[in-house]
């Protein structure tokens, strides 16, 4: 049990990260198309790329999760 709780502790400052991450690109996602003047192309332009951030930034936060699970964060310490 002491295991699986020292694993969630060190889960939870990637997952705030992320979900403050994912949500300002949301925010900014959703700006940009409210923005009045601009042509839909240039709207799914700049609002494409901060979709595709926060893709990749949900996509390293399971790998994370994944390495905190197995143990790999510990081998950094042997160097």
């Amino acid at each position: 049990m002491e295991q699986n709780n020292k694993h969630t502790k060190k889960m939870i400052a990637p997952v705030i990260i992320v979900s403050l991450l994912v949500a300002y690109y949301l925010f900014f996602f959703t700006v940009v198309l409210l923005i009045p003047g601009l042509p839909l192309i240039v709207k799914l332009l700049f609002g494409i790329v901060p979709l595709l951030i926060a893709g990749v930034a949900i996509y390293v936060l399971i790998e994370r999760i994944n390495e905190i699970r197995s143990g790999e964060e510990d081998d950094l310490s042997n160097y």
